[in-house]
């Protein structure tokens, strides 16, 4: 990117910040918002694992991804050291791997050792060469500072899974001396792990109990999850509750709001802020569903797959046992349609403000929701998209490391009072908020999110029903228009700015598409 272009939007910012700071008297009564904080009441802790990431063998997320040997921007182990770099900016708490669907057709024991077992992989149609396997996986998770979290074949045998858990957890057994022998002397010490991904029925649910009670017989310490739900319906299914839930700590929910699994969709910008307040449905209709069986603060959920767009895959849309023809037209066809979702323009403000969307729903259900796991983290619809030369991050890149490092640690009872965005017979607020605070009381981080395209909001912020006034330190995420984008000719096209913001009268004006966290800190 030239050095015009990025003055260009910084110079942007700046001039719509100015008329932020200077222009409040001068407002219609169009475009109100008011952000109302107790802040005179008990703030709650949230888990910052709800900023975590899932990494699928699918497309280039791992190969070609996290993963590179040969390649000049990878180490002697062939981890990508860019990538790396990158998603430290995140403070990455989590990362669930290996599926996910590919977890269908895996077996772990193919993917350790000295020599590692190719297969194909007839989940996705390829030769998956099992040289990333749980070895490489917990050392991508330690190089990270995240836990890792090991979604368990749903369609294996239970003994399989308990394997698995010797394998990682234990200092002696058959497979925790395969683990020595294989030159890790000390437990890896995965602490969450998954019976199946996106599984369900009366047979799956006893394999989660008879899974569950046969990976903690190897090390009780273990958090163990299931599928819970996934897509659209969040109802979990009252069976799970009467036979397997006594044996969990976390139900697994999955959503995606633009599901391109089969046909790929390129929704405009309003039609995806349409969809912004869907998360906080969601996810309350599954604490309906979980408190409806009285299991409200004894099973947490782990939200381990969301993201606004789902990737695209057409093609294979289940687990079939097969020879597969790499050879064939409509295979490779098949396979080369899943770059689909690498298209830069497809990631816009639209991604950035759904994530600020997603994140805020589940600290307003922090009570409930304890992680959460964007999917995917690198290339496909990942924040993160690393190519042969270097890494470009997307909008929702620097959504979640505004989120992951300006919050507070803890969650302050907020509510909005917003004028509504319409798009056709659809329409959301057009300001959401969430403040936070640390233990002290002392220091305040309000993150507000505008989501009309084109006009600002003038915006109210009251902390105990005092009016916010002052100039205090902001970072602000935008663009020139709601559909900017950034890609490997203009990796900075979106990226966030350091200002300072006046309130006046606790009144500022917020940008359009935007999403702007202020530090605000309060004398005791």
């Amino acid at each position: 990117m030239s050095k015009t272009s990025s003055l260009s939007t910084v110079a942007r910012v700046c001039v719509l910040l100015c008329v932020a700071t200077s222009n409040v008297d001068a407002q219609s009564t169009q475009n109100q918002a008011t952000i109302l904080i107790a802040a005179n009441e008990p703030a709650k802790p949230y888990d910052p694992m709800i900023f975590g990431g899932f990494i699928e063998h699918l497309g280039r997320q791992i190969y070609g991804g996290f993963f590179e040997p040969g390649s000049p921007l990878a180490d002697k182990r062939g981890f990508r050291l860019d990538v790396i770099k990158a998603i430290k900016e995140l403070k990455m708490p989590v990362i669930r791997w290996p599926g996910g669907c590919f977890v269908d057709s895996y077996h772990w024991q193919k993917g350790v050792g000295k020599i590692r077992q190719p297969y194909d992989d007839d989940r996705w149609g390829v030769l998956e060469p099992n040289t990333f396997g749980t070895h490489e996986f917990v050392e991508l998770c330690r190089r990270l500072g995240a836990e890792p979290y090991i979604c368990q074949n749903g369609l294996a045998e239970i003994q399989e899974m308990a394997d698995w858990v010797e394998y990682c957890n234990s200092t002696e057994g058959k497979f925790a001396e395969m683990r020595k022998a294989n030159g890790q002397s000390q437990p890896f010490n995965v602490n969450f792990w998954s019976v199946g991904n996106e599984r369900s029925g009366k047979a799956y649910i006893q394999k989660v109990r008879d899974g569950a009670i046969a990976m903690k017989r190897v090390d009780p310490s273990i958090r163990v999850t299931c599928s819970g739900t996934h897509g659209p319906n969040a109802r979990i299914d009252p069976y799970l509750f009467e036979t397997a839930a006594q044996h969990l700590n976390l139900l697994s929910v999955h959503e995606y709001w633009i599901a391109n699994f089969q046909t790929h969709h390129t929704p405009d910008y309003l039609s995806c802020m349409m969809l912004s307040e869907k998360p906080d449905a969601h996810i309350s209709a599954v604490v309906k569903s979980i408190d409806a069986a009285g299991m409200r603060g004894r099973i947490k959920i782990a939200f381990d797959e969301w993201n606004l767009r789902s990737w695209h895959h057409p093609g294979f849309s289940g687990h079939q046992a097969r020879k597969i023809d790499y050879q064939n037209p409509k295979i490779i066809a098949l396979i080369k349609a899943r770059d689909k979702s690498l298209e830069p323009s497809l990631y816009t403000m639209a991604d950035a403000l759904f994530c600020a969307s997603f994140f805020n729903a589940c600290l307003r259900n922090a009570e409930d929701v304890t992680m959460a796991n964007i999917a995917c983290l690198v290339n496909q619809t990942g924040p993160l998209y690393a190519h042969p030369k270097g890494i470009v991050k997307r909008t929702h890149f620097h959504t979640m490391a505004m989120y992951a490092n300006l919050l507070q640690t803890h969650v302050a009872k907020t509510q909005v009072s917003a004028d509504r965005l319409t798009h056709g017979t659809s329409s959301v607020a057009m300001v959401d908020a969430i403040a936070t605070v640390d233990e002290t009381g002392t220091k305040w981080a309000v993150a507000m999110m505008n989501r009309h395209p084109s006009e600002e909001v003038t915006c109210t912020l009251k902390m105990a029903e005092n009016l916010t006034d002052g100039t205090y330190t902001a970072t602000v995420l935008t663009g020139e228009a709601p559909d900017s984008y950034n890609d490997i000719e203009h990796p900075h096209r979106v990226v966030p700015n350091k200002t300072e913001l006046t309130f006046k009268k606790g009144t500022i004006n917020l940008p359009p598409h935007s999403l702007v966290i202020v530090e605000i800190p309060v004398n005791e």
